[in-house]
C-alpha cells in the first residue's frame, strides 16, 4: 500500500522564512525521483530549484506560481511506496486517503537544498490531519501547537497560520489572529496579512464632518497624511531582495556605529599597469580584480578590519581568510556575491570568478553559498558616474571600500600641475573593531598602492 506524505518548504537558512513560487517542475500524476527538482522558487537571496526528499507519484501542489509561501507551508504531497496493482493504482488509492502523514522534519531529511545549511532535528512535528483528500488543489494546514507566549495574544481554536513569524509579529502587535483572514492557499495567514491589519489599526479614522476635510493637514514644513491614500499613489511591498537589503541595512545601521573616511587618488599608474597587463597577452585583467588584490594585501597589514563583533561575548573576532564580496547591481535588486579565499587568488584568477558571479547575478542563478560569507566588501559605486559615497557596512561584516569614478582631473604631479586620473576612495569601518588610525593607515595604503602599484609588489 503507497503512503502519502507531504513536503514542506524547508528551512532555507540565513534567516530567510518565506519563498515565492516561480515555477513548478513536476505536475500532479508526475513520478518523481528521490532529490528531483520539483519546484523552482525565489527567495530574499537567489533563485533555488527545490529538490523532495521522497520519490513516488506527485499526489497534489500547494500554490499557484507566484504565490509567496512561509517556511513550513506545504508544498506537495507524494505518494510512496509499492502500487498495489503495479501500475500506479496503489498510489492513487493513496492519495485518496483522508490523511497525508507528515515526515520527520524535511530540512534534514535528505539533501535538500545544497548550500543550504541545516539544523539538527528539532521536536518532531505533529502530523496533518485533513478533511478533504490529499489530491485537493490546497488543503488548510492545521500548525503545529505554538510555543507558550506571553503576550496579550490567545488563539483557541486552529488557525491557519504556519510561519513563527508571522506569529511573534501578531504578539508584538496585540492582533488576534482568528480575526484575520487569510490570504494565502486555503485561507492561510501569511505575514502581509497581519502588516496589512496593522496599518489599517494604525490608521487614523476622520472624523464626520460636515466640509470636506483636506487629505493632508500641514503641520510646520511637514505634511502628515490625514486622510486615506490620494489617487495615484503607489505601494511596493518589500519583499524578496528589496525587502532583504532594507532588513539588512536596517540592522547595520542600528547595530553598527560605522564611521566614514576618504581620499583622493592618483590612479594614472594603476591604469597604465592594467593596460600593460593586458597588452602582455593572455586573459584580460579588470579593474575589480586588481583593487581586489590592493584591499587582500592591505587586509593583511591591518587585519581589525577582517572581523565581526560578537557583542554578546563581548569579543572581536578576526578572520583567518578573506571571502571579498563585491556589490552588484541587477534587474532584481542590489545583491552582493562573495569570492571565496580572496587572499590566495591572482589578478587572473580574481578576474574570471568576479565575471563568473557577475553573470550568475544577472541571470538570477546565484546559489546561497554564492552570497554568504563575506567578511570585507569591495563596492565599486564609479560605475554609476558618481565620484563619492558613505557606504553602509554588509552587516556582520567591520568594514566596506567604496570606489568612485576614476576620471581626469588637475593634479599636482611632480610639482607640476597635470591633468591625471583620479578617484575617490572612501573606507566605512565599525568603530568598535579600531580607531581612526587604523581605518587611515588602512585607506593610506590602498591609495598608495593606487597610486604606485609597486608599492604592492614590495609587499608580497
Amino acid at each position: 500500500m503507497a503512503q502519502v506524505l507531504e513536503f514542506k518548504l524547508p528551512d532555507l537558512g540565513e534567516g530567510l522564512t518565506e519563498a515565492e513560487i516561480v515555477r513548478w517542475l513536476v505536475a500532479v500524476g508526475d513520478v518523481v525521483a528521490v532529490d528531483q527538482p520539483v519546484v523552482e522558487v525565489e527567495t530574499a537571496k537567489a533563485m533555488v530549484e527545490v529538490p523532495c526528499p521522497y520519490g513516488g507519484v506527485v499526489t497534489a501542489r500547494f500554490g499557484e506560481e507566484g504565490t509567496e509561501l512561509p517556511v513550513g507551508a506545504p508544498l506537495l504531497t507524494v505518494a510512496v511506496g509499492e502500487p498495489a496493482d503495479g501500475d500506479g493504482a496503489g498510489a492513487a488509492a493513496a492519495a485518496r486517503q483522508p490523511e497525508a502523514k507528515d515526515a520527520e522534519s524535511s530540512e534534514y531529511s535528505g539533501n535538500v537544498l545544497v548550500g543550504y545549511g541545516t539544523a539538527g532535528p528539532a521536536a518532531r512535528r505533529r502530523r496533518v490531519r485533513r478533511d478533504a483528500p490529499a489530491v485537493a488543489s490546497a488543503p488548510a494546514a492545521v500548525p503545529a501547537a505554538p510555543a507558550p507566549v506571553t503576550a496579550p495574544v490567545v488563539v483557541d481554536g486552529p488557525v491557519p497560520v504556519i510561519s513563527p513569524l508571522v506569529r511573534k509579529l501578531a504578539r508584538e502587535k496585540g492582533l488576534d489572529l482568528r480575526a484575520l483572514r487569510g490570504s494565502g492557499p486555503d485561507g492561510l495567514i501569511l505575514r502581509a496579512d497581519v502588516e496589512r491589519a496593522v496599518r489599517a489599526a494604525e490608521t487614523p479614522v476622520a472624523a464626520p464632518a460636515t466640509a470636506a476635510a483636506p487629505s493632508v493637514v500641514a503641520v510646520g514644513e511637514r505634511s502628515e497624511m490625514g486622510a486615506p491614500p490620494a489617487e495615484g499613489w503607489e505601494r511596493v511591498p518589500l519583499r524578496g531582495i528589496r525587502g532583504a537589503v532594507a532588513d539588512k541595512l536596517s540592522r547595520s545601521r542600528t547595530e553598527i556605529p560605522d564611521a566614514t573616511c576618504w581620499v583622493d587618488a592618483d590612479a594614472t599608474e594603476l591604469m597604465a599597469a592594467r593596460t600593460a597587463m593586458n597588452a602582455a597577452g593572455g586573459p584580460k585583467i579588470s579593474l575589480l580584480a586588481l583593487l581586489a588584490r590592493i584591499c587582500t594585501a592591505a587586509l593583511a597589514r591591518f587585519p581589525e578590519l577582517n572581523s565581526t563583533v560578537d557583542m554578546a561575548a563581548r569579543e572581536i573576532v578576526r578572520l583567518p581568510s578573506v571571502h571579498l564580496g563585491f556589490a552588484a547591481q541587477t534587474e532584481r535588486g542590489l545583491v552582493v556575491p562573495v569570492v571565496r579565499d580572496a587572499h590566495t587568488r591572482t589578478a587572473e584568477s580574481l578576474t574570471a570568478e568576479f565575471a563568473r558571479l557577475t553573470e550568475s547575478a544577472r541571470q538570477g542563478t546565484l546559489t546561497p553559498a554564492d552570497l554568504t560569507g563575506g567578511t570585507f566588501t569591495l563596492n565599486n559605486y564609479g560605475v554609476f558616474g558618481v565620484d563619492g559615497s558613505t557606504p553602509i557596512i554588509n552587516h556582520p561584516e567591520a568594514a566596506m571600500l567604496g570606489v568612485g569614478r576614476i576620471i581626469p582631473k588637475p593634479w599636482v604631479h611632480q610639482g607640476e600641475l597635470a591633468v591625471r586620473q583620479v578617484v575617490q576612495l572612501s573606507l566605512t569601518f565599525d568603530h568598535r573593531v579600531c580607531d581612526g588610525g587604523t581605518a587611515g593607515g588602512f585607506l593610506r595604503y590602498v591609495a598608495d598602492c593606487v597610486e604606485n602599484p609597486a608599492v604592492l609588489l614590495r609587499t608580497l
